[in-house]
């Protein structure tokens, strides 16, 4: 055979790879509302930069007919190329390839380019449209998801892992993507669960449809399995790579730093946004707005656990992460599902080098008998541990109230937090003043002739003397009060003050979160 020949027979081979399942199963898949594998690599990659691996991969399957049905690549794309210029790796599910199921090359394409991410240091996506285990295949299929599981434990911390839900995603195949960093999933075309409608019918008699037991919206508002909602797989594709944007290569880089930007408004502003009574809501991101570059912020699971936010954004040009409570929700009060939320937002960006910045308003924990039965204690702990073994530079800004064990945990001086400022109108105290008084001086209002009168002049004393930030200066909690119209100014100055900040803890093999 001549050169010739053989460079037809590659064309050839190149042309029957890049057709998938075929013609007629991808405009399937586009009457689905979603694009091809190679399509969403192209949509996700800088132009022309993605290099294929394994493109000619074949499954070795011999039953069930399996051998009349091979086709190249085994029903996932694999390779790397470049987001803004930077080198990612990904792999695509092919469901136009028996419905993107996993069997044994299918898991050695992508575990192979997992391994090639953790040693280049490169962060990792994968695009999962998938069936699920291929039958087929049996016990392979499953040794092939357990391949990928530990891959995916071993490069967490070390270099971000990203996963687009850009489809069905079911069984164990879940857990892949909940081990990742982050999860996003798209309106209407993806799903993800462990067991089906079916399997629940039969089992438990309850009917469910596949959007209301996994869908977009479910994930991203109720179980918080999910991090960011897409409307289409175009918006997903934007979030992925504006995500990656604040995120360094690896564990051992720090964040690309940007010009910086303007925020939203004028610096004065913020001396007027805060309500005369301390007990009225507001949004916190009007504030958040007005500190960072460009009034941007990339709001993480911003449809769960609302009262609290936690989001990527830029002071100075450099990265950031931003843990705010929000008043507008339950006061900004601190519950199982913030702290959760919280948690692994403060880890992920300490495990990166992000630093922290905290914007704190907080009445305390939420109380009630379902917290108290769902596990505060326990899952209001981990946000506390986050921040204990968090040795990026974390910066705090009380800018109303901080009342109880919660202004501990919110980025204290007590648990190392390197800068801690306030505002004049931060509270900082043990409880509010009504709760307060109400304890030290309960005999005192019991005894007097006009309690109500009694009470108001009471909790007017406590407030002057307790409810400021002065207290907390005196001692050295608080390194600065501060004009809110300063606070960017300030901030940027602590920021760079705090890039060479090194700080060692004991060594040990990794402490032990209340999980």
């Amino acid at each position: 055979m001549s050169m010739k020949e053989r460079m037809e027979e590659l064309e050839e081979a190149r042309a029957r790879a890049n057709l998938g399942g075929g013609a007629v199963k991808n405009s399937e898949q586009h009457s689905r509302g979603k694009m091809t594998a190679r399509e969403r690599i192209e949509a996700l990659v800088d132009l022309d930069s993605f290099v294929e691996i394994d493109r000619y991969a074949l499954h070795q399957t011999r039953d069930f007919g399996m051998m009349d049905k091979r086709i190249l690549g085994d029903g996932v794309v694999t390779g790397y190329g470049k987001i803004n210029g930077r080198q990612v790796y990904v792999f695509s599910h092919d469901f136009t390839v028996f419905g993107g199921s996993l069997g044994e090359m299918f898991a050695k394409k992508v575990t192979k380019i997992m391994d090639m991410a953790l040693k280049t240091g490169c962060p990792i996506i994968g695009l999962n449209d998938s069936g699920g285990a291929r039958i087929q295949e049996g016990v392979v299929s499953l040794g092939g998801y357990a391949e990928i599981f530990f891959r995916n434990v071993l490069a967490s911390g070390v270099i971000p892992q990203i996963s687009a839900i850009m489809g069905p995603c079911a069984g164990g195949a879940v857990y892949s993507p909940a081990m990742t960093d982050f999860t996003l999933m798209v309106e209407g075309t993806s799903y993800m669960f462990i067991t089906g409608p079916d399997v629940i019918k039969t089992v438990l008699n309850q009917d469910v449809t596949f959007e209301e037991l996994g869908g977009a919206k479910l994930h991203n508002s109720r179980s918080g399995v999910a991090h960011f909602y897409a409307r289409d797989e175009k918006e997903c594709i934007a979030q992925i790579r504006a995500l990656l944007s604040y995120f360094p290569q690896n564990n051992q880089d720090d964040p690309p730093r940007l010009s910086p930007r303007k925020p939203k408004g004028e610096a004065s502003e913020l001396d007027g946004l805060l309500p005369n009574d301390s007990d009225r809501p507001y949004d916190m991101h009007e504030i958040i707005t007005r500190i960072v570059d460009g009034g941007e912020m990339l709001e993480v699971q911003p449809l769960y656990a609302r009262n609290i936010i936690v989001g990527f954004a830029r002071l100075n040009g450099y990265s950031i992460g931003i843990v705010a409570n929000q008043p507008k929700y339950q006061a900004g009060a601190l519950d199982i599902d913030s702290s959760t939320k919280a948690g692994r937002f403060v880890r992920f960006c300490d495990a990166f080098n992000i630093p922290i910045l905290t914007l704190v308003d907080v009445p305390g924990y939420m109380p009630g008998i379902d917290q108290e039965h769902g596990g505060i204690i326990r899952h209001g702990s981990k946000l506390l541990f986050a921040y204990c073994e968090a040795t990026v530079p974390k910066l705090t800004v009380i800018i109303r109230k901080a009342y109880g064990g919660a202004y501990d945990v919110l980025g204290s001086k007590h648990i190392r937090a390197d800068a801690n400022l306030a505002w004049p109108s931060a509270e900082i105290a043990v409880m509010g003043p009504e709760g307060a008084i109400n304890i030290i001086f309960r005999q005192e209002i019991a005894g007097a002739k006009d309690k109500e009168t009694e009470r108001a002049k009471l909790v007017k004393d406590y407030r002057q003397k307790f409810a400021n930030p002065y207290i907390a200066a005196e001692h050295g909690y608080i390194d600065d009060v501060i004009k809110p119209s300063e606070t960017r100014e300030v901030l940027i100055r602590y920021l760079d003050l705090l890039r060479t900040k090194r700080e060692a803890r004991p060594p040990r093999k990794h402490g032990n979160i209340p999980l």
